[in-house]
C-alpha cells in the first residue's frame, strides 16, 4: 500500500488522514501534460466547484453551494455519518437573473439560504435585490422570509431581504434577522404599519413566526450581537440626509449585560476610517472587538463593555493594517486577528486553536493557507479549507476528539492535476525610491527570460492582492505569460501613508506605480518589451486604461474587464443611491475628473484595446466600456467592445468567462505580432 507524505506529515502532527471525495471532484478527468488555450480557459474559466459550505450543528451534515451549468447554482445536502452516502440535492436557481449567495443552518434540520440578483429600476438605475428563504434539509417546506406586512400600501419599496445578525439564540431553529421595515399608507378601519427603518426580529425558521426584538429605527445602520441572542451594539447615522443619504458618519452605542439602555460608545468615520469600528461581542469577557488606528495603521482593539470603556490593543503591526478577526462556530466567537504581509496571517490568541493550527500547518505543509469555515455547536467537528498558490484548495473534516482528518471535496475540481505556477512575493523600486510590495507569478518550468508579460493590477481602489491561487493569474501563466501583480500606491491594507488619498485623487501616483511594474519586468529581462500587455478588471481595468493613455509605448495591448472610464459619470451612476455621498467622497472633484478619466484621454491611446462589460453591472455603468470603446472609435483606434448580456460586475458564468480568458489570448498573440 502506498502511503502518501502528507499522509506521514498528518500522522507527526497527531492527526489521521481519510479521503471522502465528494460530487464532481471524484469525477473529473485527470488534465492533461500541457493545456492549450481553449482548454485552459475551460478549466481556469469554469467556476470554483464549492462556492460556499456550512456544517450543521450538530457536526453529522454538510450543506453545499456548488456551480450549475454556467451560472446556476445548487444546495446539496451531505451526511458525513455515512461514508458511502452521496450529496442529495435541495435546492437550485438558473442564475438567469435570480442566484443563490450562501446557505447556512438556522437549525439542526433547517437552512437559511440568500437569494439575490440584479435588476434594472423603472428610473434606468441597476440595483442589487436581496431575500432570504428557510428550507428543510430534506429539501421540503421551503419558505420567504419576508418583513411581516398589515394591510396597509407600502410607502417604498425595498432591495434588502434582509440579514442574519445572530445563528445562535439559543432556540433550535430560531435566529435574529436584521430587517427593513417601510411605513404603509391607510384609509379607513385599516391600521397600517408605521415602522421605518431597519429592525431586529426573532424568526422561527420553521414557521417564519417573528417577535420583535428591537424596534425599526430610520437612522440604524447596523447591529451588533454577542453571539448567544442579544443585541449589545447600534451604529446610527446621526446625520443621514432626508432618511436615505447617508454621511459616512457612524455614532456607535452599547448596553451593560442586563440593561435596556443605550450608553455612548465610539464614533466611527467610513470616510477616513477614523475612530473605532465594532465588529463582534464577546459575553464570556465582555468586551468588544474592532479596529481602529494607531499611528495610521489599522490595530486590533478589545473595548470593556462594563461601562468603563477601557481600550485594550490586540495587535497593531509596524508596516501593514490589522484587517480582521478570525472566529469560529455559530456564534463567531473570535479566536485570533488577521492581516496580511506578504501572504495572509491569523494571530491566534484562543491557545487551543492555535496549537491546533500548527500542527494542520505541519500536516498539511504544502498547504500553508488555512482556514476554520465552520462548526458544529460545541465545536469539536471544524470544516477547514486549506489552499497555497500552486493548489486552489480542499476542503476538511475535523473530529477534535478522534483527531481524524477527513479530505471531503475539492474548491476547483477542474484544475486536478494540473501543473500550476508558484507566486513570489517581491519588492519593486517605484519611480520616486520607494518599495512597492507585487506577486511575480512565472510559467512552471520556463525560463524567466525574454517572456510575453502582463502587468495585472487589482480591483478597488481600496484592495489590494495577496498571495495564493488565482484564476486570473494562473491562466495565463499556464499559457506562457509572466504575470505581475502590484499593490500599487492607494492600495489598501498598508495604512495610510500607502493608501493616499486613493487611486482615483491620487491616480498619478498609482498609475506611475503600475507602469513601473511593467518597466521593471522589461528591466529585469523577464519581460519582451514587444510583448508587454496589461489586463485589469474594474479599478484595475481603469488603471489599465489610464496607464495605456498616459505612458503609451510602454503596453502594446490592454485588457480591460468592467472597466471605469469616466470620473464624473461614476458619480452621475450613484447619484440615486444611498451611498451617493460616499462615493462622492472616494471619487473627489477638481481636474483630476477630466485628467485622469481615460475616456477622455483616448486620442492618446496607441495600443490596441479589448472591453468586456455585463449589462446588469451595478458597480461601475456598462455605459462606461460603451462611452470608451465610442471615444476611441472616434479618434481612430484599434478598439473592441464585447457584451455579456444580464450579467453583473463579476461575470459568475463559466462559459462567459471561459470565452473572456480565451479571447484575451488570441487578442494579445495577435496585438504582439504587430510590428
Amino acid at each position: 500500500m502506498m502511503i502518501s507524505i502528507r499522509a506521514i506529515a498528518l500522522a507527526s502532527a497527531g492527526l489521521s488522514a481519510a479521503v471522502v471525495l465528494s460530487g464532481a471532484a471524484a469525477a473529473q478527468t485527470p488534465a492533461p501534460a500541457h493545456l492549450g488555450v481553449h482548454e485552459a480557459a475551460l478549466r481556469f474559466g469554469a467556476r470554483e466547484s464549492v462556492l460556499q459550505a456550512s456544517l450543521s450543528p450538530d457536526g453529522k451534515k454538510l450543506a453545499m453551494l456548488e456551480p450549475v451549468g454556467p451560472r446556476g447554482a445548487m444546495v446539496r445536502i451531505l451526511d458525513l455519518t455515512d461514508a458511502s452516502s452521496k450529496p442529495s440535492p435541495i435546492l437550485q436557481t438558473t442564475g438567469d437573473p435570480d442566484r443563490i449567495q450562501w446557505c447556512r443552518w438556522a437549525g439542526t434540520t433547517r437552512l437559511m439560504c440568500q437569494a439575490f440578483a440584479s435588476m434594472r429600476l423603472e428610473t434606468g438605475d441597476i440595483t442589487y435585490i436581496s431575500r432570504l428563504l428557510a428550507i428543510d434539509a430534506n429539501g421540503k417546506n421551503m419558505q420567504m422570509l419576508n418583513v411581516p406586512r398589515r394591510t396597509g400600501e407600502l410607502l417604498g419599496y425595498s432591495t434588502f431581504g434582509g440579514s442574519v445578525l445572530d445563528w445562535n439564540t439559543g432556540k433550535d431553529g430560531h435566529v435574529l434577522m436584521v430587517r427593513e421595515y417601510i411605513p404603509e399608507s391607510t384609509t379607513g378601519a385599516r391600521t397600517a404599519q408605521t415602522e421605518d427603518g431597519l429592525a431586529v426580529d426573532d424568526v422561527d425558521s420553521a414557521n417564519l413566526h417573528s417577535a420583535s426584538v428591537e424596534r425599526a429605527r430610520r437612522t440604524a445602520l447596523e447591529y451588533v450581537s454577542d453571539g448567544v441572542g442579544h443585541v449589545r451594539i447600534l451604529g446610527t447615522d446621526p446625520e443621514m440626509r432626508n432618511g436615505a443619504v447617508l454621511s459616512g458618519k457612524v455614532a456607535y452605542r452599547y448596553r451593560l449585560k442586563d440593561s435596556d439602555e443605550w450608553r455612548p460608545l465610539a464614533a466611527y468615520d467610513q470616510r477616513t476610517n477614523e475612530g473605532f469600528n465594532p465588529y463582534f461581542v464577546d459575553p464570556v469577557l465582555d468586551v468588544v472587538y474592532g479596529l481602529k488606528k494607531q499611528g495610521g495603521r489599522l490595530a486590533a482593539l478589545s473595548v470593556a463593555l462594563d461601562g468603563s470603556a477601557r481600550e485594550t490593543t490586540l495587535l497593531s503591526h509596524p508596516t501593514v493594517d490589522v484587517d480582521g478577526f478570525a472566529t469560529i462556530g455559530r456564534n463567531r466567537r473570535v479566536v485570533g486577528v488577521t492581516y496580511s504581509t506578504d501572504r495572509r496571517q491569523v494571530d491566534y490568541f484562543d491557545p487551543d486553536l492555535k496549537r491546533l493550527a500548527a500542527g494542520l500547518g505541519r500536516g498539511l505543509h504544502d498547504l500553508p493557507l488555512i482556514r476554520f469555515v465552520d462548526s458544529s455547536q460545541d465545536e469539536k467537528k471544524l470544516l477547514i479549507w486549506a489552499g497555497a498558490d500552486t493548489d486552489p484548495g480542499h476542503y476538511y473534516l475535523l473530529d477534535r476528539d478522534t483527531r481524524a482528518l477527513t479530505e471531503l471535496t475539492l474548491s476547483r475540481a477542474e484544475l486536478q492535476g494540473v501543473k500550476l505556477a508558484p507566486v513570489r512575493a517581491i519588492q519593486v523600486p517605484t519611480a520616486d525610491g520607494k518599495m512597492m510590495p507585487a506577486y511575480l507569478t512565472l510559467p512552471a518550468g520556463a525560463e524567466a527570460r525574454n517572456l510575453p508579460a502582463i502587468v495585472m493590477p487589482h480591483g478597488g481602489p481600496g484592495a489590494r492582492d495577496e498571495w495564493g491561487f488565482d484564476w486570473l493569474a494562473q491562466f495565463f501563466a499556464q499559457i506562457g505569460y509572466a504575470v505581475i501583480q502590484p499593490n500599487f500606491r492607494g492600495s489598501a491594507g498598508y495604512g495610510d501613508a500607502w493608501f493616499m488619498d486613493n487611486g482615483f485623487k491620487s491616480w498619478r501616483t498609482a498609475i506611475s506605480d503600475v507602469a513601473t511594474s511593467g518597466r521593471w519586468l522589461v528591466a529585469q529581462g523577464i519581460a519582451d518589451p514587444a510583448r508587454l500587455g496589461i489586463f485589469g478588471w474594474s479599478y484595475g481595468g481603469y488603471a489599465a486604461l489610464q496607464s495605456a493613455a498616459v505612458d503609451p509605448d510602454l503596453f502594446r495591448a490592454v485588457i480591460a474587464v468592467a472597466p471605469v472610464t469616466d470620473l464624473a459619470r461614476l458619480k452621475d451612476e450613484w447619484a440615486h443611491f444611498t451611498i451617493s455621498r460616499l462615493q462622492e467622497n472616494v471619487i473627489g472633484s477638481g481636474p483630476h475628473i477630466v485628467e485622469g478619466s481615460p475616456a477622455r484621454q483616448a486620442a492618446k491611446i496607441k495600443a490596441p484595446v479589448l472591453l468586456f462589460h455585463g449589462t446588469l453591472d451595478r458597480n461601475v455603468g456598462y455605459g462606461q466600456s460603451r462611452l470608451m470603446a465610442d471615444q476611441l472609435h472616434e479618434a481612430g483606434k484599434d478598439a473592441r467592445l464585447v457584451t455579456y448580456d444580464k450579467l453583473d460586475h463579476y461575470l459568475e458564468d463559466s462559459s462567459v468567462r471561459q470565452d473572456m480568458l480565451e479571447q484575451s489570448a488570441k487578442f494579445l498573440e495577435a496585438a504582439f505580432a504587430r510590428k
